[in-house]
């Protein structure tokens, strides 16, 4: 009996096999590799961040003392950067704070109506104006830092408060580009059922009512993904700041974080690093508290109109 079950189990236990290399060929050309560069993708993210990481807590923080892992611990960069007189790490902050939040609120307000009058309203030269805006938006603001740095000079010798070197007017500079959500709050617009409109306006709405009662609240997936963008493409700036804010109690974390290792890249990389993580803390909290409203928010942003 035993001689008689011995042969077919051989080709049973063989046929497991195939089937379980077969499996796991599949696995691999139809998930494997996604997890393979997606395990890359993060090593290679990882890395400037581990390095920064470890000059925030290396006591010396100069390039040479400087690896990927920490040896030593300490937080004298810190203690620098709060406490030194010659670095206003707090002014920057708060200037950094201050313009993030004028910014942030007035462009998707700016946005957000505009984006409205877009996806709801027909009326002459609406298309002009969708293609103005998505052709304004392929070309950076840095390419009129001349005509800008000129036209607040001048601004600057009648209003003061408005000039170079002043947090207003850089604000003001940044304004300029209020309505940059435009087309991917019209997106998010244009999904949200038009019956809503008609029966707020059968109600009595006008149509500042329908907006602000109805319609924003159903919009606040695509107003908080707006916001992030905003918020972390504000505190990012460089190019301009750097322009218009030279005085040292009137920059931003930006440029005053590269103006320390500016001027001694190796002795202040420590008090540069610990700069930076204090810097990004923010942002990825906002990120955390945030990213349910993310993949939901640009995915119907997203939707052509």
């Amino acid at each position: 009996m035993t001689q008689d079950l011995a042969p077919s189990i051989v080709p049973d236990a063989r046929r497991t096999r195939r089937r379980a290399r077969s499996s796991r060929s599949r696995w691999w050309r139809e998930v494997g590799w996604r997890h393979a560069v997606g395990l890359i993708a993060v090593i290679w993210a990882l890395f400037p961040i581990s390095y920064i990481v470890s000059a925030a807590f290396n006591p010396l923080g100069n390039v040479v003392s400087t690896g990927v892992i920490p040896r030593d611990f300490s937080l004298v960069h810190f203690e620098t950067l709060l406490n030194s007189p010659s670095i206003p790490f707090g002014r920057w902050a708060m200037n950094t704070l201050f313009v993030c939040a004028t910014v942030t609120v007035t462009q998707l307000l700016c946005s957000g109506l505009a984006a409205y009058a877009f996806s709801r309203f027909r009326f002459r030269g609406r298309r002009g104006g969708l293609l103005t805006l998505l052709l304004i938006q392929m070309f950076p603001q840095f390419l009129a830092a001349v005509a800008l740095y000129t036209l607040f000079t001048e601004i600057g010798h009648t209003i003061p408060m408005l000039g170079l070197n002043t947090v207003f007017g850089y604000t003001l500079v940044l304004l300029g580009g209020a309505l940059g959500q435009v087309w991917l709050i019209k997106g998010f617009f244009d999904t949200v059922p038009r019956s809503l409109d008609e029966a707020a306006r059968i109600d009595g709405a006008s149509h500042a009512q329908t907006f602000f009662l109805i319609i924003l609240p159903l919009a606040k997936p695509i107003f908080a993904v707006s916001g992030l963008l905003v918020f972390v493409g504000v505190v990012a700036e460089f190019l301009l700041a750097s322009i218009f804010l030279t005085d040292p109690r009137v920059k931003t974390l930006s440029v005053g974080l590269f103006g320390l290792i500016d001027s001694d890249r190796s002795n202040n990389l420590g008090v540069f690093a610990a700069g930076a993580l204090l810097t990004a803390l923010p942002v990825v909290l906002v990120f955390l508290y945030l990213q349910r409203f993310i993949v939901g928010g640009l995915t119907s942003g997203g939707v052509k109109g």
